[in-house]
């Protein structure tokens, strides 16, 4: 089983080449999905962050308020890592789990879809890492015109993360994100198929 970490910053169009992965055959873990699972009600997540920011950010069905726990946290550091500590090995208790369960099945290629896979220090853990790529400028006018954010609010997320440039150097594969939807899938089916060709045949 080869498993691969992907990862790429903020609209640089990493959601899109997951999708496309998974449509053409591999087994997807995806990091956002297992956030929200780690701080369902009950979790023990969901007790820590109650304990500490208080009942304001539970919306009224009782569910962890996240747009309100983001807006608390996004501008202190402190706060926010203490938010990571208690949601991140959350999130690689499940990730290990479903891994564990992918490579019972005989699974061929695991594709773990990860925003903060180098800032979380994951690298060492994947056999191969895919990032995806757009220049800063791109993705600030993606942020501002497809998803209706202030220019100030996009230039704070897209500053709250690793630099691309810096991811470049440790990804075993790059794809730029620079052009038209047809020209993204063209470059994630190569990928991919480079993909295919590294993984280990499942009966091994």
């Amino acid at each position: 089983m080869l498993l691969v970490g992907l990862t790429g910053n903020i609209a640089s169009g990493k959601s899109t080449v997951a999708q496309l992965f998974g449509q053409w055959g591999a087994t997807l873990i995806d990091a956002d999905v297992l956030a929200r699972q780690a701080v369902d009600v009950g979790m023990p997540a969901y007790h820590a962050i109650v304990e500490r920011w208080g009942e304001g950010v539970t919306a009224p069905d009782g569910l962890i308020d996240r747009r309100e726990l983001r807006q608390r946290v996004f501008s202190d550091s402190e706060q926010l890592e203490a938010l990571n500590a208690i949601v991140h090995p959350e999130v690689q208790r499940l990730r290990d789990q479903l891994v564990d369960d992918a490579r019972r099945r005989g699974d061929r290629v695991v594709v773990c879809d990860i925003p903060l896979l180098f800032e979380r220090r994951l690298a060492e853990q994947f056999d191969r890492i895919v990032l995806v790529d757009a220049p800063r400028p791109v993705r600030m006018d993606r942020l501002v015109r497809d998803r209706g954010l202030e220019t100030t609010e996009a230039m704070k997320m897209i500053a709250s993360q690793m630099p691309a440039e810096l991811k470049r150097a440790r990804a075993d594969y790059l794809i730029d994100n620079t052009g038209t939807r047809q020209e993204l899938e063209f470059r994630a089916r190569e990928v991919w198929e480079a993909l295919q060709r590294d993984a280990v045949p499942a009966a091994s």
